[in-house]
């Protein structure tokens, strides 16, 4: 089959998407209550939400370093209120030159003003000195501090969140919010130092320096909207794309790649899919182009209005020639300024909406957590009871248990024994704690897993799930990751590592303990899958579990 994209503009599903994946890669957004949401964002909307999501990143800087946040802001109104002060300045210094008398008189005593406008210059180069130097601080305290909410909150989130495909999306979204937030805060910097100096020009200048700025800000802003609902529609496109790449480069994919020639059948595909994206990518510019187009004219025609005004002004003798100068000034500065404002401002709103991604994530996260408190488990639990446990998967049609009963006795060895997906690893999760039966209850001495503080189930239960994730750390850590908490010195890991049978392979490793057990970083091994089990440190007399 060909993977090239169709041709046609009523798709832009490529045939490579169609053969591995079915068809489009559309999140199913499940728990989302907004499907598609962001294709309905409109100018006024993005407008209106603007201030919130800078506040947003202001909350996120004060929590980081409020020192520096002050400092940063505190320059930023020096530097616009000192290029507005200099733009008064040069106005005065322009009536004293071209004032009549004598050349000797005029500069004696325009050197005033002369005086005034060299310290402003200085004065303003210190503010943005300083400025620099405490958003160099502050920037990757914000980031920290984003990234650090969000991985919190997202780290204590129920399974069914964990393996929802739309909860992932916003995940890839909010990780550019937290990015986003620190860039923020030198675009809001900017914001003020520009509108400082529109803040002294003459009343009749400033509804034209609007116009001038309306085409460029509505150009901005429409071309933000359109780069943001592209990367919602093709996000998981891209994932899917850098699947297939790293499958080429895939060390446990590299035997089969080459036994069964699935190479070229995958560097086929992988072209057919970055041929979409670069459809897609044309296809922006193309709407680039005719929105700034229809932009640049209507501010060329206002520009032409404005020097139009200004003429008429002084023809009228409504203004006189030095005041007339320093309106030129004015208008050269103040476009300038309108410009750089406009730039930053959509730029601030093309980042308010992933922070905007930020805040929903931490939301759903928040409201998707694993309950805090509950019942205490007992001291010594003396088993734990399956009553008519009955769960479905979200989104399948067939539970995976159905009214299923089951006695585990304190201090014996029970064995789970089934065919592969008669629900085993699913009990297992719902003992864990992981999962929350639909109907029924499973009691640990008494208390049920969906009235008990499930912290306490946690910490009863040391896991080796069938599909263990391969810690890329030392095997002491590997060792000591089922208590995180304690110790992890050779006192504590080298008796547990006895007691796993773990004691033969780490003797083996080059480091012993200290070992990386990953590949691809110096000194980094990898244990064969013989004896390459994954080693958790079980808590002594509790539950230990095995799927």
């Amino acid at each position: 089959m060909d993977g090239t994209p169709s041709d046609s503009d009523d798709s832009h599903v490529s045939a490579s998407e169609t053969l591995l994946f079915g068809g489009e890669l559309a999140y199913d957004t499940g728990w989302s209550q907004h499907h598609d949401s962001w294709l309905k964002l409109s100018l006024k909307t993005m407008a209106l939400s603007l201030p919130r999501q800078v506040a947003v990143a202001i909350r996120l800087a004060h929590q980081a370093d409020r020192r520096a946040l002050y400092t940063v802001a505190s320059s930023e109104v020096g530097r616009g209120l000192g290029q507005a002060a200099s733009l008064v300045t040069v106005n005065a210094l322009l009536i004293e030159l071209l004032a009549p008398g004598a050349i000797e008189d005029r500069l004696r005593s325009a050197l005033p003003s002369m005086v005034v406008v060299g310290l402003l210059a200085v004065v303003g180069a210190v503010l943005a000195s300083v400025s620099a130097a405490a958003t160099g601080i502050l920037e990757p305290k914000t980031q920290r501090v984003a990234t650090e909410r969000y991985l919190a909150l997202v780290a204590r989130v129920e399974m069914e969140a964990v393996e929802d495909d739309a909860f992932h999306r916003l995940m890839d979204s909010a990780q550019y919010g937290a990015d986003s937030a620190r860039r923020m805060l030198v675009y809001c910097a900017a914001v003020v130092t520009a509108g400082g100096v529109l803040a002294v020009l003459h009343w009749a200048l400033l509804p034209l320096l609007a116009a001038m700025a309306a085409p460029r800000a509505w150009s901005a802003l429409s071309m933000a909207r359109h780069r943001y609902v592209s990367w919602h529609r093709f996000v998981q496109h891209v994932r899917a794309s850098q699947l297939i790449s790293r499958l080429l480069i895939d060390q446990q994919a590299a035997g089969e790649v080459r036994v069964h020639d699935v190479g070229p059948f995958l560097l086929k595909h992988f072209r057919g899919m970055a041929q979409t994206s670069e459809r897609e990518q044309t296809r922006l510019a193309k709407i680039g182009v005719r929105i700034t187009l229809g932009a640049d004219a209507a501010a060329g025609l206002a520009t032409l209005t404005t020097y139009g005004v200004l003429g008429l002004l002084l023809w009228q003798g409504q203004m006189a020639l030095a005041v007339a100068g320093t309106a030129v000034l004015a208008i050269r500065t103040g476009s300038a300024s309108i410009t750089d404002l406009v730039v930053r401002v959509t730029d601030v709103q093309g980042e308010a909406l992933f922070v905007a991604d930020l805040e929903t994530l931490c939301d759903e996260a928040a409201r998707r957590a694993i309950p805090t408190g509950g019942r205490d488990l007992p001291e010594t639990v003396e088993e734990i009871r399956f009553e008519k446990v009955t769960f479905t998967y979200p989104g399948a049609e067939v539970p995976s248990l159905h009214e299923v009963d089951l006695v585990i006795p304190r201090g014996r060895t029970v064995a789970l024994v089934g065919r592969n997906g008669s629900g085993k690893s699913t009990l297992v999760k719902l003992l864990c704690g992981l999962r929350l039966p639909d109907s029924g209850r499973i009691l640990w001495g008494g208390v049920g897993t969906a009235e008990a503080d499930r912290a306490q189930v946690f910490d009863r239960v040391a896991m080796v799930a069938q599909d263990f994730y391969r810690w890329p750390f030392t095997a002491r850590v590997n060792i000591g990751a089922g208590r995180p908490a304690a110790p992890m010195d050779d006192a504590a890991i080298g008796p547990a590592a006895v007691y796993a049978g773990a004691d033969e392979v780490v003797g083996g490793l080059p480091r012993g303990l200290d070992t990386l057990l990953a590949r691809g970083y110096k000194g980094g091994q990898e244990i064969s899958g013989g004896s390459g089990r994954k080693w958790v440190w079980p808590a002594r007399g509790t539950a230990r579990v095995r799927c």
